[in-house]
């Protein structure tokens, strides 16, 4: 199964796999009736318990949705998904961070625009990996700082208290809401992935593995679409899992991949 887009009801896909089998899942399902997807649907809460299982001890499933307008509410879908997979699965919600978009989904008349996405950071046990990004300017680069008092145990066992001192580095790490540009153009560069109706920007998919797995893991992405996962984890030098129901998007993810592979080549 490794290193391949498998074309495929998820919920059957996935009790092929081993148990403790995959380092982090990066995906983002069908948003409930947001988008047609050619009428295909998927069995959330057979998929959510199969995750656990093939999940490894300290593994992680970033899973990334939003709510649907209905009836002139939020349905709160994105809510009932994270307390199931969080009390029935045993997750331990680790984050939830915010995918904030440089653009709108749909501009609204009565309430203030929709702008952003949950990304609810599962874990199987306390985590194994986490590379933080550090990309956020200080404005104090440089300059001295210090962390304050600290207790420093000496040769003859007394205690005594010391600073810290440090330079302030150009850059911290960055804070749980990701902002990125938007649209066509700004998600990926292959035109051809614009065939499918909801992309995942490839700089987030991109920044999750980085961020919580480390080369040569296994990335699972159950929901592949277009195949933007498993582009983003093998051009970060990760083994990679899709998982597709639909023929034409497979289709699509595989010919991107052959397009990454003639890059690194």
């Amino acid at each position: 199964m490794i290193n391949q887009i498998i074309c495929g009801k998820a919920e059957e896909i996935l009790k092929q796999i081993p148990e403790n089998r995959i380092d982090l899942t990066v995906t983002s399902p069908p948003y409930s009736k947001i988008r047609d997807y050619k009428g295909f649907s998927f069995d959330f809460e057979t998929i959510a318990k199969e995750l656990y299982r093939i999940t490894k001890m300290g593994g992680i499933v970033c899973w990334v949705v939003n709510d649907q307008y209905e009836n002139g509410g939020r349905n709160l879908e994105s809510f009932k998904q994270a307390l199931f997979l969080k009390e029935t699965c045993s997750f331990l919600v680790h984050d939830v961070m915010i995918y904030e978009k440089g653009g709108l989904s749909y501009p609204s008349k009565n309430r203030y625009h929709q702008s952003y996405e949950f990304i609810l950071v599962l874990s199987k046990g306390k985590i194994k990996t986490f590379n933080p990004i550090k990309d956020l300017p200080n404005k104090n680069a440089g300059k001295p700082a210090h962390w304050g008092k600290i207790n420093y145990r000496q040769k003859d066992g007394s205690m005594m208290k010391i600073k810290k001192n440090y330079v302030t580095p150009e850059f911290g790490v960055r804070r749980n809401v990701w902002k990125y540009k938007t649209g066509k153009g700004n998600h990926t560069q292959d035109q051809i992935a614009f065939n499918h109706p909801a992309l995942m920007p490839e700089f987030l998919a991109k920044d999750i593995i980085l961020s919580f797995s480390k080369k040569n893991d296994i990335i699972l992405d159950p929901f592949s679409g277009a195949g933007t996962t498993c582009k983003m984890a093998k051009l970060t030098e990760r083994n990679f899992i899709g998982v597709e129901i639909s023929e034409e998007y497979c289709k699509i993810a595989e010919q991107r991949l052959i397009l990454c592979s003639e890059t690194l080549t």
